[in-house]
């Protein structure tokens, strides 16, 4: 059996007032195209560029509904999911890449 990582993700912009929130199968892969600015959307406009955040999945299924869970968040619970595993709102893509 092939066994599979997804992800659900938390991006902001340099000044941490813009967030995005998505998921991926490759972290390794989605975050760069992010900063590249690969796809004209959302990220690309608001530069939005920063991994703060991201969880782990073996289900896809699970996966996304987590992302739309946090994605009806209002954003002080965001804040607070982030605040609680990256207090000081670091980039963590060192430690993905």
């Amino acid at each position: 059996m092939h066994y599979r990582t997804y992800y659900v993700y938390i991006l902001a912009n340099k000044h941490r007032n813009v967030l995005y929130t998505g998921v991926t199968n490759n972290l390794k892969r989605r975050i760069p195209e992010h900063r590249d600015n690969i796809n004209k959307c959302f990220t690309s406009k608001y530069n939005v560029h920063y991994l703060i955040y991201y969880e782990t999945f073996s289900s896809i299924v699970k996966a996304i509904k987590r992302e739309k869970q946090i994605k009806k968040w209002y954003r002080h619970q965001k804040d607070a999911l982030i605040n609680k595993n990256n207090p000081d709102w670091k980039d963590l893509t060192g430690d993905i890449l």
